[in-house]
């Protein structure tokens, strides 16, 4: 019997699918010793983690290991004073050490707070800014300790900072300490409505929010990872995403362990689509979860044969229905989409037990009463598009849907207006109770799989002098899905043309994280705007 059973209680259809589903767990639930000690407690030998990097490295850890590293971790951590509420900041990228490291941080009732090692100072120090850190924990690749170090000296304040893998100065060596330190943990009293994790969600007005969950938050997991993914007892799961984004709670620590499936990860910094394959072959990978960026890449370059995979899942963009046609040529595999945010786990899906409608998001995930509304709060027909809503089934919030905003209750006031939880997103559901995304009520471009916020590069755009006023907005790209587009107004003095364009891009740019960077500039002699003067985004051009 995998681990997850003894959380839930589950009614299936004849053909197999899910349809209904209730999780219960103690008031002092934690995931590190409800789940990764019970685990290693019971099958010390079972495979927790396959881990391999680029230059061919390779470490595969049981659950007794990842118990043992996360005991000595936490009593580090516990040592220099870091302990219940406090957060605690991860730039892990995809090292192993993140795993241990999050397991610890839940084990002592820290606040685990990933972040992007993509991040510039600046991000980081908004982020000093806007939660007090006790301490970042930090990878020593590609600069990142300096820019946090900058941010430090900006803000003026004092975390305390660890390194893994290598020394740097003033950072605490992580990985040594926990080579003296005890290697039993004597368990720290938390609760299950205690903040456990909080991740940083672009916003269309303002700056990056804080969102956060509970404890409770990964058993929510478990329809995400058996259902959705189709992790598997013994399996092998492999899911695209740096440990900085919630697509790594999704798809690399929380449910799949639930269902007895151990996850691979693959440490690499520049995508090839011809590796991923070989990966997935080479370790024998049994389900396989990637944004649509990926499946666009496999089937512009060739998709190879894999085949010992036996399922494959996606999220996050449109995809067009060629990549899902040459797919399934490819592979055999019908790509199954799925829903959700930042602010809950799997909303909607194509499941283990229905068939699967290319496009879709699927149907409601049996854990949540969704509904589409209009303006006011009414339901829609089918084939009406209106908001997509989660109505919570019994006056409580819904498991896996976020406790609050970081010191912000007005916003998570207004997120939940009606009693119902306000997601944003607009889409229609067909006949068959298939729902079909159609898009944002805000200006969030999601490109390559990432949630950029428009609101932070604008303001970067308008510090520079040839530019009186501008708008961002996301434009088709067959490989991004959005490709971030700066629409702007000139000054007098200034003329559009190439060599501005390059300028003005490479000045914005520079203060970006990678994944944000401006790809296009058009300039036009006004923008449109509202009533009351707003730039109307919407009637802004795209083509």
């Amino acid at each position: 019997m995998a681990l997850y059973e003894r959380f839930v209680q589950e009614r299936f259809d004849a053909n197999g699918a899910l349809v209904d589903i209730s999780i219960s767990y103690d008031e002092n639930f934690n995931y590190g010793y409800d789940v990764v000690d019970a685990i290693a407690s019971e099958t010390p030998d079972k495979t927790a983690l396959v881990w391999c990097d680029t230059a061919g490295n390779e470490r595969i850890f049981s659950f007794s290991e990842i118990k043992g590293l996360s005991d000595r971790c936490a009593n580090v951590l516990m040592a220099h004073g870091i302990g219940r509420g406090d957060n605690v900041m991860v730039s892990l990228k995809r090292h192993y050490e993140y795993w241990f490291v999050a397991i610890a941080i839940h084990k002592i009732g820290a606040v685990l707070v990933p972040v992007t090692h993509m991040l510039t100072a600046a991000d980081f120090a908004y982020r000093f800014k806007a939660a007090p850190f006790k301490a970042v924990i930090s990878t020593t690749d590609d600069d990142v300790t300096s820019r946090i170090v900058e941010a430090m000296v900006e803000t003026e304040m004092h975390p305390l900072l660890f390194s893994v893998q290598r020394s740097v100065d003033g950072f605490f060596r992580l990985d040594e300490e926990m080579e003296t330190a005890a290697s039993s943990l004597s368990p720290v009293a938390t609760r299950v409505s205690d903040p456990m994790l909080m991740y940083f969600t672009s916003g269309t007005t303002g700056y990056p929010k804080g969102v956060i969950h509970d404890h409770s938050y990964p058993l929510a997991h478990i329809v995400t990872a058996r259902y959705w993914q189709q992790a598997e007892e013994g399996g092998l799961h492999f899911t695209v995403s740096e440990t900085g984004w919630a697509k790594a709670s999704w798809g690399k620590l929380y449910g799949q362990w639930l269902v007895g499936s151990a996850v691979m990860v693959y440490d690499f910094d520049n995508f090839d689509p011809k590796q991923l394959a070989n990966i997935i072959n080479r370790y024998d990978v049994t389900s396989f979860c990637a944004p649509p960026t990926v499946y666009r890449y496999l089937v512009k370059k060739g998709t190879p044969p894999m085949p010992n995979l036996k399922h494959a899942s996606t999220a996050g963009e449109y995809l067009s229905p060629e990549v899902f046609k040459h797919f399934f040529e490819k592979t055999g595999l019908r790509l199954h989409e799925g829903y959700g945010q930042t602010e809950t786990t799997l909303l909607t899906a194509n499941y283990r037990g229905m068939a699967v409608v290319d496009g879709s998001m699927g149907k409601p995930s049996p854990l949540y009463d969704i509904a589409l509304v209009d303006a006011d709060g009414n339901p829609v027909p089918d084939g009406e598009i209106g908001e997509v809503v989660v109505k919570p089934k019994d006056g409580r919030r819904p498991l896996g849907v976020f406790c609050a905003y970081l010191d912000n209750p007005r916003m998570y006031e207004q997120a939940w207006r009606g009693g119902v939880y306000h997601t944003g997103d607009s889409a229609y559901r067909d006949k068959d109770g298939y729902f079909w995304f159609h898009g944002r009520f805000d200006d969030i471009i999601k490109s390559g799989g990432f949630r950029i916020g428009p609101f932070e590069i604008e303001n970067i755009l308008n510090k520079h002098p040839a530019v009186m006023e501008c708008c961002v907005i996301g434009v088709p790209d067959p490989l991004r899905g959005q490709a971030v587009r700066a629409v702007i107004v000139l000054d007098k003095g200034f003329e559009a043309g190439p060599s501005l364009d390059k300028e003005i891009r490479e000045f914005c740019n520079c203060q970006l994280a990678e994944y944000k960077w401006v790809r296009q500039i058009c300039f036009v002699d006004a923008l449109p705007k509202t009533i009351s003067g707003k730039i109307h985004k919407v009637r802004v051009i795209v083509g």
